[in-house]
């Protein structure tokens, strides 16, 4: 099963075009406090199956992790859900800084906002 990849670039040129993405933090509660790519939902990784129901199936979900490894893990285990719209942010939030792009203070209560 073949995953679907955005890279940093890609990621924030689509933000920036205003596209509806889902923007999924998939990391520890620990990792998010250290900061996050702004308008990203937190779910932690160990909870996704217990969310499935929620999320959306009309539009894109973007999922990172820090490096892209367990990102790509969860996309696969989604798409073995019947989910054909994720993809996983080759290199996560590292590949995001690396670039320069925004990290910004994780905000309170953010988890579960489809």
């Amino acid at each position: 099963m073949l995953v679907k990849e955005i890279d940093a670039t890609e990621l924030a040129s689509r933000l920036q075009a205003g596209d509806d993405v889902v923007l999924l933090d998939i990391r520890s509660d620990a990792e998010v406090a250290q900061g996050v790519i702004p308008g990203s939902e937190h779910l932690a990784m160990h909870l996704i199956p217990l969310k499935l129901q929620d999320l959306p199936r009309d539009r894109d979900i973007v999922l990172y992790c820090r490096s892209g490894a367990r990102s790509y893990h969860a996309c696969t285990f989604l798409q073995q859900q019947g989910l054909d719209n994720v993809i996983n942010l080759h290199g996560g939030i590292i590949g995001w800084a690396r670039q320069g792009y925004e990290i910004a203070a994780p905000r309170q209560a953010q988890a579960g906002g489809f």
